[in-house]
């Protein structure tokens, strides 16, 4: 028995042995160091939890890594909140939340040189340059910066050498060329102290002095000097009050929300001032805590002085609000601050609540994109019992209106991540006009992977269907034929079940399962696929003429068709002296559209019948939706179908490459 299997058996004895009082239990390593701090209403059932039935990745992880349990008593769940939190600013545990900015402000650099340059930067480095910052707005700080290159003749090039001719720049007015001598340092460095003057300070008193200095300018009749001041001073003020949004409430607010994948959580907090959104702060954390306990969590971590306090704060929907107000009336008595959530009521609340989550959940994008979302692929693989690791996952899924402009989508997954480049749809033609899933999927699965043959193209490593194991089974057939082993999984929209091909019996993963996850954006990027491209289809449908299929009709004659006779059905009823009349044409090419309107006619009342019989045998009445054997016949009829021309293309196919 290995040491992993001995220490769980250890965690598992030491949680059913625990009381079921509240309080708090650290999790601690092989070096006895805190990787965990959590709080429970009742220990025993909350440690209990965890080795039950089948856990989350970032579970499995937690419990892989530990070797014993400690656990703290409490009288109330609010005493467990705050042991909770003094334990984890004690010890830091690694899977608990350490706040982490999601982002560093960039920063005005002014260097230390005879020529100093300015510019924008995220680094500061220790070299003797002056630096003015954070700003939190990077286009308000773009537009000062561009704004102060246009005021002065600063140089623009990155390392200063001697030149022996000065560059476009100086021809253009906006440098004084130092690289050739044309300015002396002291008249250069004039405009930097302008500058500085400029950024020091954001009070009334600083843009009075710098006023004051304008009027002087103005006075010793120095114009040039007047107007870049002048100038300056508005380009200031609008870097000062370009990041502030209004028509928000006239008090003092803070929004929290925040997104989780995983045990990946991201944190976004609206500062409201005076009716203002000064600014946006994202939070980047790990936790392993539930998501009703999240945000208590934060703010313990957050709010760690009262002055940062504000008069209100709003938070998403939670069970622990009446413990984070005890906490916050306790901690901070001399403060009154008002705790809610959002009011679903309030448009205005609703919108920024609906801001701080939207933002939040951009961040955990990126964040997933950065590491690869490698633990929802290892998941994957464990769970499917995959021969690799899933790097390449390729997903389908049809489309269609009453069997109308039926469209197969393919969108590709690299690394867990959209592969945008790699997204293909299909124009489907055997089931135009009639609804047949099974056939459709079959269709553009055949048409995908026998192009990748020919071609010799790299195949996926996970093939995923939108559909249950019909579908599965349908494509599985399609592969077989021809000599491919991919792996297929079916992702059901019921049940979030996962199929196989040849088992009946679904996989049933957990709703917060990296690997379930990883899945359903599969599918659901594919079904948002294939539904744009058949809207598009649809909509070209509505806005183009059916008289533009008539042969010796452009649009000028369809326009005057439709202003005539309507429809395609008036227009069979009509004679042909009637039609030439209206088009200005001979009575001979009357005739042959009238002829060509019939034909177009009866082939589309066709196409309807087939559709409306469609429909029925797809489910819509209640008597052949009762049938119990309907998908499995379904299936066996589309393979059995196809079977002689699905091999006559894909020869066809071949043959023409």
């Amino acid at each position: 028995m290995s040491s992993s299997t001995n220490y769980r058996e250890i965690l598992h004895q030491t949680a059913l042995k625990a009381p079921t009082s509240s309080g708090v239990y650290l999790w601690r390593n092989e070096e006895n160091t805190v990787i965990y701090v959590g709080k429970a209403k009742n220990l025993k059932n909350r440690l209990s939890s965890y080795f039950s039935g089948q856990k989350e990745l970032k579970t499995r992880l937690l419990i892989s890594h530990a070797a014993s349990i400690e656990y703290i008593t409490t009288l109330n769940e609010y005493e467990a909140l705050i042991l909770e939190n003094n334990l984890i600013k004690k010890y830091t545990p690694r899977y608990n939340i350490n706040l982490k900015d999601g982002k560093s402000y960039p920063v005005l650099r002014i260097t230390k040189e005879d020529y100093p340059k300015i510019f924008r930067t995220r680094r500061i480095l220790q070299d003797g340059s002056t630096y003015f910052g954070p700003y939190p707005d990077v286009a308000a700080l773009d537009v000062f910066i561009e704004t102060i290159f246009k005021l002065y003749p600063l140089r623009h090039c990155r390392t200063l050498r001697k030149r022996e001719a000065p560059c476009l720049y100086y021809h253009m007015n906006q440098c004084k060329a130092p690289c050739c001598n044309k300015i002396s340092k002291e008249e250069y460095n004039e405009y930097i102290q302008e500058i500085i003057a400029l950024l020091e300070g954001q009070s009334q008193e600083n843009i009075e002095k710098l006023t004051a200095q304008m009027k002087a300018a103005a006075a010793e009749l120095n114009f040039e000097k007047a107007s870049r001041l002048r100038d300056g001073i508005k380009a200031l003020m609008i870097m000062h009050n370009q990041n502030v949004v209004q028509d928000f409430d006239s008090m003092d607010k803070d929004y929290i929300g925040y997104y989780s994948e995983g045990e990946l959580v991201s944190f976004t907090v609206l500062k409201i001032r005076q009716g203002k959104l000064l600014g946006r702060e994202n939070y980047r954390a790990e936790s392993l805590n539930d998501d009703d306990d999240l945000v208590g969590e934060f703010m313990a971590c957050y709010y760690e002085d009262s002055s940062q306090i504000p008069p209100n704060i709003v938070i998403p929907t939670t069970k622990s609000l009446e413990i984070i107000k005890k906490w916050l009336a306790e901690t901070y008595s001399d403060i009154n601050c008002h705790l809610s959530i959002v009011d679903s009521n309030s448009p205005r609340e609703t919108a920024s609540m609906n801001m701080c989550i939207q933002n939040a959940k951009e961040d955990i994008v990126r964040r997933l994109r950065d590491r690869g979302d490698t633990p929802a692929m290892e998941e994957l693989k464990e769970k499917l019992g995959l021969p690799c690791l899933p790097v390449r996952i390729e997903g389908f899924d049809i489309a269609h209106i009453g069997g109308k402009f039926p469209v197969a989508s393919l969108i590709s997954f690299y690394n867990g991540n959209p592969d945008k480049k790699n997204y293909r749809y299909f124009r489907l033609k055997t089931t135009d006009g009639y609804i047949d899933d099974f056939a459709s999927m079959r269709e553009a699965v055949s048409r995908r992977y026998t192009r990748l043959l020919n071609e010799q193209s790299e195949l996926p490593d996970l093939l995923l269907i939108d559909g249950g194991i019909g579908q599965v089974n349908a494509v599985n057939e399609i592969l077989q034929a021809l000599g491919l082993d991919i792996p297929i999984a079916g992702l059901a929209k019921r049940d979030e079940e996962i199929y196989r091909p040849g088992n009946s019996t679904p996989i049933c993963l957990p709703k917060r399962s990296d690997a379930l996850r990883l899945l359903q954006r599969v599918r659901d990027e594919t079904h948002r696929f294939a539904t744009s491209r058949n809207q598009k289809l649809r909509t070209k449908e509505n806005t183009d003429s059916i008289f533009l299929e008539l042969p010796g009709v452009g649009k000028k004659r369809a326009l005057e068709l439709q202003k005539q006779f309507t429809t395609l059905e008036n227009l069979t009823k009509q004679e042909e002296s009637a039609i030439a009349q209206c088009l200005h044409i001979k009575a001979f090419e009357a005739a042959q559209i009238l002829l060509s309107a019939k034909n177009l006619l009866e082939i589309r009342e066709e196409k309807k019948k087939t559709q409306r019989l469609s429909l029925g045998k797809a489910g819509t009445t209640k008597e052949t939706a009762a049938e119990a054997q309907y998908i499995s016949d379904l299936a066996s009829l589309a393979l059995s179908a196809a079977e002689d021309s699905d091999s006559y293309s894909i020869k066809k196919e071949k043959s023409n490459d």
